[in-house]
């Protein structure tokens, strides 16, 4: 049975959600599943906006025959090729044979890659700044080049003032019956997981986000249409700041994000006393992780909205602990940057952790890394608390 949503008076939404999913990407734990959003116009052309997963795809073929209601389809816009989007497109052209493509040169070289059906008869090839009359509807369009595949590019509908974002202003999350934004509570049930979908997925990519960001101003948007999550048309600004921030890998938070690893609970014990004295310094906002117990996805989007963090490790096998080591180097790998760090190293013999994890932390960009570190031989003693007091007063300048 179809599932369809009206947006404007001829544009309707057709995705669908996958609750089962585990692992989006087969990397990002997704436990509230997630969505996959294809929207369609009904002008004097029809014109369908992405596709969804091969997971969705029978609801979405059910919703997508309900809305055209008979007509054929004139065009799809292909704004990003990820398999995500772009996996039902064989089985649109197996109904629609007489279908046209649009989507820029690089949209059809990944095309021919995925799919055999003849993509150059169906291609209408467009560029950064051409547009689509759809009879009262004019589409333009604009690259996002690694937003965050190189061809990803946005549709920006003038007549209805609406952005079709790509990935961009996207989050994980299925969606419950209500498809804006405005309809949820978003700040305290979406919000971390739209901070966990955009730093670990294009979080490596800020300076080509804010190229996106920058093309995105120069328009009158009234609603943005992402490929992920929910629509907005209240509050634009607000989430836009956002991406502003994570963008510029600038601190959404005044927040300290202590991150651990501990194998038999005495490094736990150090960092636990470290956070009672921060707390007793007068800070409200702290949070804590240990690295074996959480996915790194969730620890690198709190490093993303804490502006102070500290990192506390025991040697092993000469190395650092796998986990934390695993964490560091997907901050590096994402391009991580801007912070104010403290070092807690661990060991009982040939101590080198903390020296580990300053050389992958000094290797990052514009790092204030406190000059003390403290080491902690098997577990934490009386006469070392001075030397959590002075990390403490590190972090609390």
């Amino acid at each position: 049975m179809y599932c369809v949503k009206k947006i404007t008076e001829d544009m309707y939404w057709i995705g669908a959600s996958d609750r089962r999913l585990e692992l989006f990407e087969n990397v990002y734990p997704i436990p509230k599943g997630v969505s996959y959003n294809s929207y369609v116009i009904l002008d004097e052309k029809t014109v369908l906006l992405d596709t969804v997963d091969h997971s969705v795809c029978s609801q979405f073929l059910e919703n997508l025959e309900h809305v055209l209601d008979g007509r054929t389809l004139d065009y799809i816009i292909v704004n990003h090729m990820e398999p995500d989007h772009c996996a039902s497109l064989a089985e649109v052209v197996i109904r629609y044979p007489e279908v046209k493509f649009v989507g820029n040169a690089k949209t059809f070289t990944m095309m021919k890659q995925f799919f055999d059906f003849d993509v150059d008869n169906r291609a209408v090839v467009i560029k950064e700044g051409d547009t689509i009359s759809t009879g009262k509807h004019t589409l333009a369009f604009a690259m996002i080049p690694m937003v965050h595949w190189p061809e990803a590019m946005v549709t920006y509908d003038a007549y209805d003032k609406v952005l079709y974002s790509a990935d961009a202003f996207g989050t994980f999350g299925a969606l419950n019956g209500n498809i804006f934004a405005d309809e949820l509570n978003f700040e305290a049930e979406w919000l971390e997981e739209a901070r966990r979908y955009l730093t670990n997925i294009v979080g490596k990519y800020g300076a080509q986000v804010q190229s996106a960001l920058k093309k995105a101003a120069a328009l009158d948007i009234e609603m943005i249409c992402p490929l992920h999550g929910p629509v907005w048309r209240e509050n634009l600004g607000w989430f836009i700041d956002k991406y502003q921030k994570w963008s510029t890998y600038t601190p959404e938070d005044h927040a300290v994000l202590i991150v651990y690893a501990s194998i038999y609970g005495n490094t736990e014990s150090a960092v636990n006393v470290l956070a009672g004295k921060i707390s007793d310094a007068g800070e409200k906002n702290i949070a804590m992780y240990d690295v074996s117990k959480t996915d790194p996805s969730y620890i690198l989007a709190e490093a993303f909205r804490c502006d102070r963090i500290v990192f506390a490790c025991p040697t092993y096998n000469a190395g650092l602990f796998p986990k934390m080591e695993t964490l560091l180097s997907e901050l590096k790998a994402h391009n991580f940057q801007n912070r104010k760090v403290a070092v807690i190293e661990n060991g009982t013999w040939a101590i080198s952790a903390g020296k580990q994890m300053k050389e992958i932390l000094s290797s990052m960009k514009n790092m204030e890394i406190y000059d003390n570190t403290l080491t902690v031989k098997s577990s934490l003693k009386r006469d070392q608390m001075e030397e959590l007091d002075g990390i403490v007063e590190f972090l609390m300048k």
